[in-house]
Order: C-alpha cells, then sequence, then structure tokens
C-alpha cells in the first residue's frame, strides 16, 4: 500500500488519541498517588473519570475526553486495517495488528463509557464495573470459561509485551529523535513497565474469573491498585505504581506530539532508534581509530 493511500486526518486523530489517553492516566496515576500518600483505595479509570463530574468543568472535560477515546480506537483500527507501521502479514505482523485492533476496540468501549458519565449515567459506575460486566456475558457463551481463560492469558501477555518494550526499545522505532524526547526515555521507560505491571494483573484477573467460573474476580485498574495495596508495604508500592502510571502518561503526550506514522512519514525521519544506531556506529567507528 503506498503513501498516497494512507488518508490525511490519520495523524491528527492519533495525536488527539494519544493526547486523550495520556488525561486519563494522568487523573488515574495521580489519583493513585494521592491514596498512597493519604490511605485508602486508588481509582480505577472508570473511577477517576467519575471524579471529574464533581468539577465545574467536569462534564465538558468528559465529552473532550470521550471523543479522543474514539479518535485512539479510530487510529489503532485504521493502523491495523492499513498496515500504516509495516507489521506486514507474517504471524508475527498479524498478532501486532491483532493487538491493535483489540486495543482499539477496549478504548471505543471505553469512550462508550465515558459519554455515558458524561450525559449523567451513573450505571455500571466503579472500577470493576464493566470488566465484570464483560465476564458475565463472556461466561454466560457456550465455552466462556475457556474464552475467559485465553483472554486472560492473551492479556497478561499483552502485559508481558510492555514491560519488555523498555528493554527492547521497539518504540524508539516510532517517535522522532530529538533532545526532548532523549531527556524523557527514562520516565517513558518506567511508565512502561508500571503499564505492563497493571495489565499482567488485570489478565490474571480475567483467567481466574474464567477457572472459577466467577465474573466477580474480573476487574480493571481499580482492582490491579488495591491487590498491590494489600501487599506489604502497599502504600509505597502504590505510590510508585501511580508514578509510573504519571509516567506512562507522558510516554502518551509524547506519542501524540513525536509518534511517526511510517507509511506517511516515509523513511527519512529520525527516529530515537535510529539516533541511536547512529551514535553507537560513530563511537564504533572512534574506537577503532584510537586501536593500534
Amino acid at each position: 500500500m503506498s503513501n498516497e493511500q494512507a488518508p490525511g486526518w490519520v495523524v491528527p486523530v492519533m495525536r488527539f488519541g494519544y493526547s486523550a489517553r495520556g488525561v486519563v492516566y494522568i487523573i488515574v496515576g495521580g489519583l493513585a498517588v494521592l491514596a498512597a500518600w493519604r490511605g485508602g483505595s486508588a481509582e480505577g479509570t472508570t473511577g477517576a473519570l467519575q471524579t471529574l463530574k464533581g468539577e465545574p468543568w467536569g462534564y465538558a472535560a468528559l465529552w473532550i475526553i470521550a471523543i479522543g477515546l474514539f479518535a485512539y480506537a479510530v487510529w489503532r483500527l485504521i493502523d491495523a486495517w492499513m498496515d500504516l507501521e509495516n507489521y506486514g502479514t507474517d504471524m508475527k505482523g498479524i498478532v501486532a495488528r491483532t493487538g491493535q485492533t483489540v486495543t482499539g476496540l477496549i478504548h471505543a468501549a471505553l469512550g462508550v463509557g465515558t459519554i455515558r458519565m458524561a450525559m449523567g449515567d451513573s450505571s455500571g459506575s466503579g472500577d470493576g464495573g464493566g470488566t465484570q460486566s464483560l465476564a458475565s456475558r463472556v461466561l454466560a457463551m457456550e465455552g466462556g470459561a475457556i474464552i475467559m481463560m485465553i483472554l486472560g492469558v492473551i492479556t497478561m501477555g499483552a502485559g508481558i509485551y510492555y514491560g519488555y518494550k523498555p528493554y527492547a526499545e521497539k518504540y524508539k522505532e516510532h517517535l522522532r529523535g530529538t533532545s526532548t524526547t532523549e531527556k524523557l526515555d527514562p520516565a517513558i521507560k518506567a511508565g512502561l513497565v508500571a503499564h505492563g505491571i497493571v495489565i499482567v494483573l488485570i489478565g490474571t484477573f480475567l483467567f481466574y474469573a474464567g477457572q472459577n467460573t466467577d465474573p466477580g474476580q474480573a476487574g480493571g485498574i481499580g482492582a490491579a491498585f488495591d491487590t498491590v495495596r494489600a501487599q506489604p508495604f502497599g502504600r509505597i508500592l502504590l505510590g510508585l505504581l501511580g508514578l509510573g502510571m504519571l509516567g506512562f502518561a507522558l510516554y502518551c503526550f509524547v506519542e501524540a506530539i513525536y509518534r511517526v506514522v511510517p507509511r506517511v512519514a516515509g523513511d527519512s525521519v529520525t527516529t530515537l532508534a535510529s539516533k541511536a544506531k547512529s551514535r553507537a556506529e560513530g563511537e564504533a567507528r572512534r574506537a577503532a581509530a584510537r586501536m593500534p
């Protein structure tokens, strides 16, 4: 597929979507840090967004966030369909594009829930409500328990992948190489690790919900925070995880500003990955020149 076939609106929609996602995680991470500081439970995504309803500008903010979440969903679905990031059609590429599709659908569902909040609908509020409702529907299907356990394993795999990304540094292939992105890289890595931990926990909840045929065992980000809070030194761990989620929010904003879409930008853009490669090659040449 040629660059001209990529819709011109894809990049602005992508940037708006990542910005909205960043706002959500700022609220989630900030409330988790406050909960660790003051004591008590941290809010998940739904509960965190619910807190906006008490602000004078809260309902307008919910509408903007909802539109942004839909924008992110559209970006992920278009990205997967048109393969805008050149993942290809081999098994690895299909897995990556399937993950993009699932992520898009999840954020579309979150966008629907946010619109319902903005319209004053408080049904299903509280973290775990949406996750447990989904688990109930899945478990009611024929073979639902197996499907739920498979979803749990897939989710845990996605979380492990998020934790692996800072080590593999694959995300650098999609970020412009600037002094700003280089300075923010340590915080980005911490954010990806924290997000990976949360996703692994959510996948574990889904697996146990399927194993025990109990939708009540399914849970989202709030349940993950509660699990961390219940551990020894839980408030410290919760605070660190909350700071990590703020790092993930920063990662979303960096993506919003500096993300490169290969099928749109072409191959001439300097990314963090290509910049690091050039630096490493230069250091190797200088080391070789110093050898007797």
